[in-house]
């Protein structure tokens, strides 16, 4: 296979990881999903007003519940596909090789993923044609660091040597 028609395949997707909606009473929707249903609150920011809690096994699945008005990107529908991270790395160059804008976790275009320190997680945004959020993500096999928040990949690389 030549390196043209690899940069223009799909990225393979494993499955859906996380789904988001908007809440209007944060606290009630935390109880709802811990209590109701069953799932386990992973990371809650209150001074963002959202929370995030894990579907069954921990980082494997993620509901993310946001206040109104305090979705980030603005968020119209935000949908993340568990993908590899090898396919993870290549994702912005196939992306812009597919004429589509790769993005960090702040919405400004990126050429490397973005790391939810806290996870810890990588992930590269983009849009689809109606401008729903979508991202692809990879767990990382390294103990969450939440207090250096969310940065590039190049950073996280930098922080975790040793």
């Amino acid at each position: 296979m030549n390196e043209t028609a690899v940069m223009t395949d799909p990225i393979p997707v494993r499955h859906l990881f996380e789904t988001h909606m908007t809440v209007s009473d944060l606290q009630r929707s935390i109880g709802f999903y811990r209590d109701v249903v069953g799932l386990k609150l992973a990371f809650e920011a209150s001074e963002r007003n959202v929370a995030f809690l894990w579907i069954g096994e921990s980082g494997r699945s993620m509901l993310g519940l946001w206040s109104l008005g305090t979705a980030p990107l603005g968020l119209i529908l935000h949908l993340a596909f568990d993908v590899a991270l090898d396919d993870l790395l290549e994702a912005p160059k196939r992306l812009k090789t597919q004429g589509i804008k790769p993005l960090s976790f702040f919405g400004v275009e990126s050429t490397e993923p973005s790391v939810i320190s806290w996870m810890p997680a990588a992930s590269v945004y983009f849009r689809d044609p109606d401008g729903h959020m979508l991202e692809y993500l990879s767990m990382l096999d390294k103990e969450p660091r939440p207090h250096l928040g969310i940065i590039p990949w190049s950073e996280w690389l930098d922080q975790n040597k040793s």
